[in-house]
């Protein structure tokens, strides 16, 4: 008999269904025991995008969340570890919860995104619309609650609305709510890239501030984002705030899969020959001590019918704001890209209080920023004196490629691409002299004065030619630094059909 094999969560973020379903679950259930045992009352866990965040806010809120289905939630734990677990029957089905997702708010302007924000508050008002039937609110705060469910309130009641639904939850549960904020950074970046930087971290600042900051009425308070935008005060005052970052051991086997995990994915679906590519493509990540692959990947590989190694989580973005750093960098940043490229580590100091306007600046907050969304991986510490250093890497040949097609669409975007495809025609036809006067066009019509003034500028060209001379994959393949014969060339572009010329630049 063939065993049927259950198939897998690809585009699934919520607990309840993929449990439902009866699809393969990589099981992280430990996290909600960690969350409870957590000193913390306020917990800041900030991850890369597609690890696994949504689905395990889902996770906690089918656990702690009063229901009249009871039983039906508990099977959806049934065989998982949280089960054998004192804190299960302790906290299982004891609490009120608020669940606000933000991943979805990417406007253009304020005013569409804040029209977002508050149907998302609307809609959880309307969840708890049970409440105008309680005497935990008076007949003024019925009105208010109601204002807010029909998007007619004022805007400074939006901004309360967190803190005033978690004491209306305290007042009639006579249980503490746990507030379940995801992804509470994504209208952030999304204001910073349309210029209404401003006014988003100012309503998130009473938002989330004033909801989390020693409210008496909150259990728990969980809030996951991709960065810890903390200097622009969201988080400032607040007393009892636990901020676990990559670089932290808590919680460290919470998000994306370990080593363990991925061979029983790839055994399970019987391609464990396949371990060692895998490796290459999807590793790479570093946890505290824990080494992470892109669970996002994982999933979409294994899934594929060919089993293509490509760069899947390149796809779950707009890597609008990776490809503006590229162009806008320090000239500095641009040198160490060509070191990256060619698996030489930069060592760093790293900031988790990430300032976004520092991005075009500043180097700490340019390599914390590509850190912390997952474009780089720790290899080593480094202590000078008081102060610690990191050494960063790509983690893996799908970051490599991500950065390198945002390399290209820097040069793109920076000149005519018929003019681009001209230059390359030249060089594969070996017209140098043509390919000559549009390289020299090309590059006083793309690079700044300032991307080269300083040391070392050939690095700042190296990155420039390799991204440029990715257009020719496919029909050629582009090497750099590597050392043959007798020496070491900047960079080779070696025709697959040998009977063409290959390139030694």
């Amino acid at each position: 008999m063939v065993k049927q094999m259950k198939k897998l969560p690809v585009g699934i973020s919520d607990f309840k269904e993929l449990r439902d379903e009866n699809k393969y679950f990589v099981d992280k259930s430990i996290f909600i025991k960690e969350i409870i045992e957590d000193e913390a009352k306020v917990i800041l866990l900030p991850r890369p995008r597609r690890f696994g965040k949504t689905l395990n806010l889902t996770m906690l809120r089918c656990f702690f969340e009063i229901s009249e289905n009871k039983e039906k939630i508990k099977k959806l734990f049934s065989g998982l570890d949280i089960e054998k677990e004192c804190v299960f029957d302790e906290h299982f089905a004891k609490y009120p919860v608020i669940y606000l997702t933000f991943k979805d708010i990417n406007e253009t302007s304020f005013k569409e995104a804040f029209l977002s924000v508050k149907d998302l508050i609307s809609e959880e008002f309307e969840r708890h619309a049970y409440l105008l039937d309680s005497d935990a609110l008076t007949d003024i705060k019925k009105r208010e609650f109601e204002s807010v469910i029909k998007r007619e309130a004022a805007d400074f009641v939006y901004r309360k609305s967190l803190k005033s639904l978690s004491g209306y939850l305290h007042t009639h549960h006579r249980k503490k709510p746990v507030i379940l904020i995801d992804e509470y950074d994504t209208p952030i970046h999304s204001a910073f890239f349309h210029g209404y930087y401003d006014e988003c971290i100012s309503f998130f600042k009473g938002f989330l501030g004033g909801g989390l900051k020693d409210n008496p009425d909150m259990f728990k308070g969980i809030i996951t984002g991709i960065l810890r935008i903390a200097k622009e005060s969201i988080f400032s005052g607040l007393n009892n705030l636990g901020v676990y970052n990559l670089l932290k051991s808590e919680y460290s086997r919470s998000f994306g899969f370990t080593e363990d995990e991925v061979c029983n994915l790839l055994k399970y679906y019987n391609i464990e020959d396949m371990m060692e590519d895998v490796k290459q493509w999807y590793d790479g990540y570093k946890f505290g001590r824990n080494t992470i692959y892109n669970p996002w990947s994982i999933l979409n590989f294994i899934s594929s019918i060919d089993k293509m190694f490509l760069p899947y989580w390149a796809n779950t973005s707009s890597n609008e704001i990776l490809r503006d750093l590229i162009k806008q960098s320090p000239s500095a940043v641009k040198q160490e890209f060509a070191d990256l490229l060619n698996d030489v580590p930069v060592t760093k100091r790293i900031d988790d209080n990430i300032v976004l306007r520092d991005l075009q600046k500043d180097d700490i907050a340019v390599y914390s920023f590509l850190l912390f969304s997952g474009y780089l991986r720790v290899s080593d510490k480094v202590s000078k004196g008081r102060k610690t250093y990191y050494k960063l890497l790509f983690p893996n040949f799908e970051v490599k490629e991500i950065i390198e097609n945002s390399i290209l669409h820097w040069i793109n975007d920076s000149y005519e691409s018929s003019k681009l495809r001209q230059m390359l025609n030249a060089l594969i036809r070996c017209d140098i002299g043509t390919f000559e006067e549009f390289l020299n066009d090309f590059i006083i019509s793309t690079l700044s004065y300032f991307d080269t003034e300083k040391r070392n500028p050939e690095k700042v060209y190296q990155a420039f030619m390799l991204g440029m001379l990715v257009n020719l994959e496919g029909t050629y393949e582009v090497y750099s630094n590597k050392e043959s014969g007798l020496g070491r060339f900047d960079i080779s572009v070696v025709p697959i059909d040998k009977s063409k010329t290959a390139f030694i630049m």
